[in-house]
């Protein structure tokens, strides 16, 4: 007798057209990515877990700003944070996001840098 699988494998493609709820929370997101610090932030964030005075350095906000951006992205649910030792570390919340940013961030080199669109 077949088990019935408890863990799918992850899907990158729905079936289904994005209703109501899908489209407010993917504008959502969206509205979340639209500030050159907090995308600066998730982008480095893609690259692995940061703590804020790793973020300030290299994003160059200060101390305050960087703050207050992963107070919104802690919110909003894009990313998640562990103690580790007296430090927050904060860490981006899955893979479909990363690649999000990662490909704006890839888009926008094409706009920038002038190199033709491709699939």
């Amino acid at each position: 007798m077949n088990k019935p699988q408890l863990h799918a494998e992850p899907s990158l493609h729905h079936e289904e057209p994005p209703n109501a709820a899908r489209l407010e929370t993917g504008a959502a997101t969206f509205r979340m990515l639209s500030d050159p610090t907090r995308l600066h932030i998730l982008w480095l964030l893609t690259q692995g877990p940061a703590d804020v005075t790793s973020l300030v350095e290299q994003t160059g906000a200060t101390r305050t700003s960087v703050s207050q951006h992963l107070a919104k992205l802690r919110f909003s649910g894009l990313v998640s944070t562990r103690k580790h030792s007296r430090h927050v570390v904060y860490s981006i919340i899955d893979g479909h996001l990363a690649r999000l940013v990662e490909e704006g961030i890839n888009h926008a080199d094409h706009r920038v840098s002038g190199e033709p669109p491709h699939d």
